[in-house]
This record gives C-alpha cells, structure tokens and sequence, in this order.
C-alpha cells in the first residue's frame, strides 16, 4: 500500500464500524449516511483483502483481522487526535458547550452542586447534562457519548482512563424521637428496621433478592462477614428516598457520609457514626480514551479535581 493513495478518513469509519459492528449504527455516529459508510467498508474491504465484518445470526461479528486491527486503529486516532490539538486551548469563560456526566444519586447530590455554582462563577455558558446510571452504558461511553461517568464500581474495564474524586465513610441516619440516639450498639442497630439505597454500574438494573446478601454492597457484606443480616424493609436507589425514609418513617439509613450532611439541619433525624467498622468508599470519574487530549474535556476534569478536592477539605474526608 501506498500511503498517499490511501483516504484516512477511512480509519475513522473502520474504527466507528468495529465499535459498533453495525453500518447504521457507524453511520448515525459519525454523521454520514448508510449507503456513504456502506461504501467505505466496500473499500475497506477491498484495502486490507478482508471481509473485516461477517454478517451471522448474532448480527455483524469482526473477523480474525479485524480483532487484530482495532487496537491499533483507536491507538492511531488516539496519536492523531493529539496532534491535532496540541497548542489549542478551551475558552470556558465563552464557551457554550454541552457536557454529558453519567452520576449517581450520591455524587449528583454532593457534588454537582458546588461545581455548577463555580461554573457559574468561571463558564457561565458551559451545560451540564447529568444522566442516571440506567441511562448509559459502557459502550456509550467507550465512543465519547458520554464525557464522564462519576459513581462507585467494583470492576472497570481497562480500556478507561480515571481517577479518584474522593474517599468517603458511612455514617447512619436514625430518627431524633427513637431511643437509638441514646442507646446505638450493634445489637439495636439489628434489631431496627433500615432502607438500602444503591445504585452502581450501568444499564437497566434488576431487582434485588434480599437473601444474596453478597450482592447487597458494602454494608451488608461487611455485616455477613461479621455473621449479621440487616432488617431491611425498603430497598431504594435513590438517597434523598433513603433519607426521607429515616425522617418519615422511622428507618436507619446507613450512608456514605457526605450524603448524610444534607440533612444536618433537620431536626427530625440524627447522624451516628456506624456501630460496626465498614470500609469506605471511593467515589471515581471515568472517560474514554477518545476524550483524553480534548482540551474542553482536559478543563472539565481538572475543574471537578478541583471542587472535589475543596469539598474533602472542607468535609475532612
């Protein structure tokens, strides 16, 4: 092959064709139309000798070339992107552009609000787009739809770059009229009824089974190690839910404990350290490695280290 002879721009389709094995789909991503990307995987075809995609009952599946070319290809786009933006800069005091953050109910409610109040302050024409866990998924963010994801995992794939928003640590939230303010001992806290809230990873989630108590996260693992079970009455994803559960209802919420400081002021509830030692959680950013060199995205991240770190300061995290 002779690289003057060769389109480039055909690395791109080959690189959005292998993401979503699916012409439509590669077209719709790069803003071209299906008989346009039809004709550049006829080409690619013809470039590399290899059907490259096999259509089968599964839909359209990679060939043993196209395995072996699709690392290389994003690390390729991956070395150009970078040229190409090396000496830009992002203007946020006058830029208007859009960023999508995948966040959790607990990072949406401690974090996001300080950061839009300081973007209000530095970017007054930057927007947030906040999405909930169920409405993204690893894929969405592996080709950049999504410019952040902010939440806890248990597992990762490597692909992603990311980096430590802060270490937090539970505290509980029990009733001001219940005789726990006076008398919170591991034996009382499993004798009182409590609401679980989580919400974790990504896609459609499933319902929980109150027996897998392994599969509950890390309070009700740390209690099974210890050989307790909770009495949980409500199972929520959402913390102001929990919250509000203590309040109203009467139930202990065990919570990372930045979220617990949102209802410091009301009388009703009151925050206790943990009768037991649970181990804290990190609170993680993550994005795709398309998005690592863009200069906007460069300044989102470091803006949100920013805030996170003032907010662990300020909370003693």
């Amino acid at each position: 092959m002779q690289l003057d002879k060769i389109d480039l721009n055909l690395l791109r389709y080959l690189d959005s064709l292998l993401r979503e094995q699916n012409v439509t789909h590669a077209a719709n991503q790069l803003g071209i139309t299906q008989p346009a990307m039809s004709n550049g995987l006829r080409r690619l075809r013809d470039l590399f000798h290899d059907p490259l995609l096999v259509r089968t009952s599964d839909g359209m599946m990679p060939t043993a070339l196209s395995i072996q070319l699709k690392p290389r290809v994003e690390n390729i786009l991956q070395a150009v992107d970078e040229v190409l933006h090396l000496g830009q800069s992002f203007e946020a005091e006058s830029s208007s552009r859009v960023f999508r953050i995948m966040a959790s109910d607990y990072a949406e409610a401690t974090l996001i609000p300080p950061l839009m109040k300081k973007l209000q302050n530095e970017a007054p024409g930057v927007i947030l787009d906040v999405m909930n866990p169920s409405d993204v998924s690893f894929h969405d963010v592996e080709k950049g739809k999504v410019d952040l994801i902010i939440n806890r995992f248990e597992a990762l794939p490597q692909s992603f770059h990311q980096k430590s928003v802060w270490v937090d640590h539970f505290s509980c939230l029990v009733p001001a009229n219940s005789d726990l303010v006076n008398n919170f001992s591991l034996d009382t806290y499993l004798a009182s009824p409590h609401v679980w809230v989580s919400k974790t990873g990504f896609g459609v989630g499933v319902g929980i089974q109150p027996e897998e108590v392994q599969k509950l996260g890390w309070v009700d693992s740390t209690l099974a190690n210890l050989g307790f079970k909770r009495n949980i009455r409500l199972f929520t994803r959402n913390y102001n839910v929990a919250m509000r559960a203590t309040e109203q209802l009467g139930l202990v919420a065990t919570l990372p404990s930045l979220a617990t400081k949102l209802m410091e002021k009301n009388s009703a509830v009151v925050v206790l350290p943990p009768p037991f030692d649970i181990p804290p959680v990190e609170l993680k950013m993550l994005w795709s490695p398309l998005l690592q060199h863009d200069p906007g995205h460069i300044w989102l991240r470091s803006t949100i280290a920013g805030c996170a770190r003032t907010i662990a300061e300020n909370n003693n995290l």
